[in-house]
């Protein structure tokens, strides 16, 4: 590595993977001074952001959502929006909208509070669907549309909508189509007891966000999101991700599999995920660790299977635990080039 922070024979600019790890490590602890003993919760926001995907968060009101994405924000150096879905929200309200200027006489664009770097939609499901799709289609495409004019959103840009599990009444569930389209779901989930200590004395005489500040840039995140793409997937790992997908499909308590944007997105998670831990290459673990999240919420049991108190999360479960973990030679992978000289 030299001093630039580059893998040597790697293209110029391009991150090594122990300067990649070094900041997530710095953003995985500053995020930690704020949110206690939710590690893998954090680890899986950041293999959302490193992969450019969004998270749902299916999760009860307090246990600290939007904590964690103005803590993430702030830790970031870029923008935080927060947008409380409603059902009388309108897709303008999120996108933006063209406004008359009397100067100049001429309509100008005022965007949305979807234009930040990280976007709370707290309780999506609480607004239409045409709203709802408003942010889904902003989330796809990168980019709002406004009268024929395509207005780019911030790099890096990461969802973060929540939704809450009990409270269904007034709402609009997602679609499984708007489902497919996040990257991962998770939740946040009650603290432990010492945790929960530990909060109350960290919150006891001040809020611990006003001592954040940003320990990278949305240009080092940016390159950052570009390392993650150069992660090396072997065919072994490719094959066994693929043995999980096939099986959701052919499922007879499933009447709807994982898609091929699950594959994609769970091939990315995997590389994230190896990042995280310090790897230049991925192995069957990344995969397995990941699958879960990534694809559980994208999967429909069918409705005998539902009848039997069988969950989507129990199906895949199963599916994972059934296909053997492939062997895989490490020492081929560094030779490969996969890891840093």
């Amino acid at each position: 590595m030299d001093r630039t922070g580059s893998t040597p024979g790697a293209p110029p600019g391009e991150l090594s993977v122990a300067t990649a790890q070094a900041v997530i490590t710095r953003i995985r602890e500053q995020v930690e001074h704020v949110i206690v003993g939710k590690r893998e919760v954090i680890e899986r926001v950041l293999v959302a952001l490193l992969a450019e995907g969004h998270v749902l968060l299916d999760d009860v009101p307090g246990t600290g959502k939007t904590t964690l994405a103005r803590t993430l924000a702030l830790t970031l150096g870029g923008s935080f929006q927060r947008i409380q879905f409603t059902p009388d929200l309108l897709p303008s309200d999120v996108t933006g909208s063209l406004v008359f200027d009397q100067r100049s006489g001429s309509f100008v664009f005022h965007p949305g509070p979807v234009f930040a770097n990280i976007v709370l939609a707290d309780e999506i499901n609480r607004a239409g669907p045409r709203t709802q799709a408003a942010l889904l289609e902003a989330m796809e495409e990168r980019q709002v549309s406004v009268e024929r004019e395509r207005h780019q959103l911030p790099r890096p840009f990461l969802v973060i909508a929540t939704q809450n599990p009990v409270e269904l009444e007034g709402t609009y569930p997602l679609p499984e189509a708007q489902l497919d389209r996040f990257f991962l779901s998770t939740s946040i989930g009650y603290p432990e007891r010492e945790d929960e200590r530990a909060i109350l004395r960290r919150f006891q005489q001040h809020d611990p966000i006003a001592d954040l500040g940003a320990v990278t840039s949305p240009l080092e995140l940016a390159a950052l999101i570009t390392r993650t793409r150069t992660v090396f997937f072997g065919d072994a790992v490719a094959d066994y991700l693929l043995d999980i997908i096939q099986a959701t499909r052919a499922h007879d308590e499933l009447e709807l599999g994982a898609s091929p944007r699950a594959a994609l997105a769970l091939m990315r998670a995997a590389q994230a995920n190896a990042l995280l831990a310090g790897r230049d290459f991925v192995i069957p673990d990344d995969v397995r660790t990941l699958a879960q999240s990534v694809l559980a919420h994208r999967l429909i049991p069918a409705a005998r299977a539902e009848l039997r108190g069988r969950t989507a999360q129990g199906i895949l479960s199963e599916i994972v635990a059934g296909i053997a973990i492939p062997v895989e030679d490490v020492p081929a992978l560094v030779g490969a080039g996969a890891t840093d000289g």
